[in-house]
């Protein structure tokens, strides 16, 4: 396995996606640990899974396709985008919406793209796109709400059927972890990156046909964190080793 990326076992500690919420609240309002690091930290992480996991440490002339929303899935998205683009890759971005529908820091991730040249368009033109080798889908996180509809189903409808490995940021689109619901419109990943530590929803026996491979990556929260009372939590220095770990 990839000096990247290590495994340990998946009974590690999960948390649901209300103690999520309140993690990313902590790391902003008390720790000043802003959005636009923990989405750079984690498309890296993204961008690291897909060329360790399926390029064999090397991304040089393969062709993959991100799918972005326009909120803080999307950004971690375009971040692994640039890093893929920076690594020789040739990348092409699919967006859900117009640049001005994006939320600020996503849409601060989207004009550093614009501006090297990657190619960004509308996903309206999916199916113009040649077959890539990689799909990342960073569609919807966890602020899911409903089965996804419109230019996000048809992304969702297109990539399950390239018979390409798909890689899901955080949870695949579809798979609403706060709920427990699993929607018919909904992404089939090869392998899922979720981020900080594992959602209790992921370990669903039901849902791992859908979240493919599970990895957790280091967004670089404090240990400390974790301790503060209104999470209730245990840490464990779980990235000693790793920025990205493999929990099945």
């Amino acid at each position: 396995m990839s000096s990247y990326i290590k495994k340990i076992h998946s009974d590690y500690l999960n948390i649901s996606t209300s103690q999520m919420i309140e993690v990313d609240r902590l790391m902003i309002e008390e720790y000043h640990i802003e959005l636009i690091q923990m989405m750079e930290n984690a498309g890296r992480c993204l961008a690291i899974l897909a060329k360790e996991r399926f390029f064999n440490g090397d991304v040089e002339g393969k062709n993959i396709v991100v799918l972005a929303g326009t909120g803080g899935n999307g950004g971690g998205a375009l971040v692994a985008a640039r890093r893929l683009h920076n690594w020789g890759a040739n990348v092409k971005v699919l967006v859900t919406a117009e640049e001005e529908k994006f939320t600020p820091i996503p849409f601060h991730q989207y004009k550093i793209l614009k501006r090297m040249g990657v190619s960004i368009q509308l996903a309206d033109k999916i199916k113009t796109i040649d077959t890539p080798d990689v799909v990342l889908d960073g569609i919807i996180g966890y602020s899911l709400k409903g089965n996804p509809r419109g230019l996000a189903a048809e992304m969702i409808h297109w990539a399950n059927t390239q018979k390409v490995p798909i890689v899901a940021l955080d949870t695949p689109t579809g798979l609403d972890l706060t709920s427990g619901t699993r929607y018919d419109t909904i992404i089939k990943a090869n392998a899922t990156l979720t981020l900080a530590m594992p959602k209790k929803g992921l370990f669903v026996e039901d849902f791992k046909t859908i979240v493919g491979e599970l990895y957790v990556g280091d967004i670089s929260v404090p240990n400390e964190l974790y301790r503060e009372k209104s999470l209730g939590l245990i840490p464990d220095n779980m990235f000693r080793y790793s920025d990205i770990i493999r929990l099945y």
